[in-house]
């Protein structure tokens, strides 16, 4: 693991990076023959190929899951731990810790509370839980602070920033916000937040790869948007065959 964790960090240091959401063992090991460097877990992702909704999983699901992806590839995963299933801090390290076990070299935790967010002391305390279990059970691996609040509706990119600073302040290495679509204001959190890295969703913003990394932007992540192209692709054979009883040429 020591080594997955040396070049993950190494990812973070300069330049910008792409970081594909796989869903299962067969997406992780076609992204690594592809040659991404890195790869994350998605929430969403898993929980479609269940049969349920985003935040739908249990943390044992999560956990068996993150063993296949993890034993399916020689790149480093980050986990998208959602809340990290817990609601009290010590809850968030106990199960921080047995994240790492499946064999991540990161993770992240998010401020969601329902349809809403964690009052701002509770979540930095929890993302001082979580750095404080990495710490003493796997010092090289990474932690992500999350803001959710433009994926709750709470649009307020002042209360963001401020939630991620205060995230970093708790020991994020990496920060996060989910669904923050103009450029100006990525910008504007890259500096609020720097030097640490920031990650960036690339499905919810117009802008190019290119133009995030020249905004200062270390990584960009798909979510679970591989994972939508291909039930897309499912739903639109699958109507083919009951409409013209024929599937699309095999690509």
């Amino acid at each position: 693991m020591t080594d997955r964790y040396q070049d993950f960090r190494r990812l973070h240091e300069s330049g910008c990076f792409l970081l594909p959401n796989p869903w299962d063992a067969g997406g992780a090991k076609r992204l690594e023959a592809k040659g991404f460097q890195a790869i994350a877990s998605t929430s969403a992702g898993i929980a479609w190929s269940l049969g349920r909704d985003d935040y739908q999983i249990t943390l044992e699901e999560c956990l068996a899951h993150l063993e296949v992806l993890c034993a399916a590839t020689g790149l480093p995963v980050n986990a998208d731990f959602e809340d990290g299933f817990a609601d009290s801090p010590d809850g968030v390290a106990a199960n921080v810790v047995r994240a790492l076990d499946t064999g991540v070299a990161g993770l992240s935790i998010e401020d969601r509370l329902g349809a809403g967010l964690y009052p701002l002391e509770a979540a930095a305390d929890r993302i001082r839980a979580a750095k404080a279990a990495i710490e003493r059970h796997a010092p090289g691996a990474m932690l992500v602070g999350r803001t959710e609040g433009f994926l709750t509706g709470d649009r307020d990119l002042a209360d963001s920033i401020a939630r991620l600073r205060a995230y970093a302040d708790a020991g994020a290495d990496i920060l996060y916000a989910p669904g923050v679509a103009d450029l100006a204001d990525i910008r504007r959190i890259v500096e609020a937040v720097a030097p640490k890295p920031v990650n960036v969703l690339i499905s919810f913003t117009p802008a190019s790869l290119s133009e995030l990394a020249a905004a200062g932007v270390r990584r960009v992540s798909t979510g679970g948007s591989l994972a939508a192209a291909a039930w897309a692709a499912f739903d639109s054979a699958a109507d083919m065959l009951l409409k013209d009883g024929r599937l699309p040429p095999r690509g």
